[in-house]
């Protein structure tokens, strides 16, 4: 007789093979409306195949134990909508298996303020959640958030970023060094001797930004280790304002005649675009992230190239992730590294975040 795990899994392949939700699957197991005849003759198909019976896996919805998965993740803003993205992910997730009793405590912080995610941190712990999704930003007050949450013994899964040797149950996100070797790669095929870079940060708490930095820091690698002598120079910007931006980037320029390439670290990439715009400057500028207004900027041809990471598609994951954990259905991978995708004007119509 196949054990509860084994009969999870069940559930989920079957899902899988007929490419549908687990939702739709239910509604067949237990022969409710809602469902065309010929999807119903194709999970049923499927269940006969693997050798499973509707009250077997009648048995296994029925089953209600409640789990809790918190999420602590930046809240959208004026300046960026990217996360947006992971959170239609982690719903999209929750409404497949929320049937087996799981619930969503979403909690969102500040990327302008560090006491924001001190506050919704100290909330979130007061639950004592079954398990934790955490896009970890501030490096100081995240270390010391996971080392209570290890205490508590919580699984965790990080999305977006992760932080060294704190060792989670799961990442999913992007090699944050390998994109930034990347992006020099695009830029090294367009670059004549004498051509200058300028790697942008634009965070109101650079130093703990550790994600910005290690795309830095592999953007650099690239041009050492392919022997690449073009100057670059770094543009930290922590006041975050349109105004603000406008400002430090200007000055910046006005100092360095021969930048020829803009690598902008993260999805603010569009604010820097608006000012290219704005004072009509020829150069060629990179940044992150599927959004609308970075899109709307590479149709414009002043966006030459985005990299992004699957921002939803990571979300998704992490809560499949803390669900096959905590139900003991298969392997769980430490790191689940995104697909470094490169958006263009000529593609980005077929692409989806």
């Amino acid at each position: 007789m196949r054990n509860k795990s084994a009969e999870l899994t069940g559930v989920k392949e079957i899902a899988r093979r007929a490419n549908v939700s687990i939702g739709t699957v239910d509604r067949v197991i237990h022969n409710r409306k809602g469902v065309s005849e010929k999807t119903k003759q194709k999970i049923n198909s499927i269940i006969a195949e693997l050798g499973y019976t509707p009250n077997k896996m009648a048995s296994l919805l029925a089953q209600k134990k409640v789990l809790t998965f918190a999420v602590l993740i930046p809240q959208a803003s004026r300046e960026t909508d990217y996360w947006t993205y992971p959170l239609s992910g982690i719903n999209l997730a929750h409404s497949e298996v929320k049937q087996f009793g799981i619930h969503l405590d979403i909690h969102f912080y500040d990327l302008n303020v560090k006491a924001s995610f001190r506050q919704e941190a100290d909330k979130l712990l007061k639950t004592q959640p079954d398990g934790l999704i955490l896009a970890p930003s501030f490096v100081d007050e995240s270390i010391e958030f996971i080392s209570k949450v290890k205490t508590l013994g919580i699984p965790m899964v990080f999305i977006n970023s992760d932080i060294p040797h704190q060792e989670p149950l799961s990442y999913i996100g992007p090699d944050l060094f390998q994109s930034g070797k990347l992006a020099a790669q695009l830029i090294s095929f367009m670059l004549v001797p004498n051509d200058e870079m300028l790697v942008v940060n634009i965070s109101t708490a650079l130093e703990n930004d550790h994600h910005l930095r290690r795309k830095e820091l592999g953007f650099r690698r690239y041009f050492e280790e392919h022997a690449i002598f073009n100057k670059i120079t770094t543009l930290d910007i922590k006041e975050t304002s349109a105004d603000s931006i406008e400002t430090a980037f200007m000055r910046s320029f006005s100092h360095h005649h021969s930048v020829k390439a803009v690598f902008v670290t993260n999805s603010r990439v569009s604010q820097v675009a608006q000012i290219i715009k704005k004072h009509n400057l020829n150069v060629l500028l990179l940044g992150y992230d599927f959004l609308k207004e970075n899109i709307k900027f590479l149709s414009e041809n002043l966006i030459n190239f985005l990299i992004c990471q699957r921002p939803k598609e990571q979300g998704y994951l992490a809560v499949m992730t803390l669900y096959r954990h905590l139900f003991h259905i298969g392997t769980i991978e430490s790191a689940v590294y995104m697909p470094i995708d490169i958006i263009t004007r000529e593609n980005f119509i077929f692409y989806k975040a």
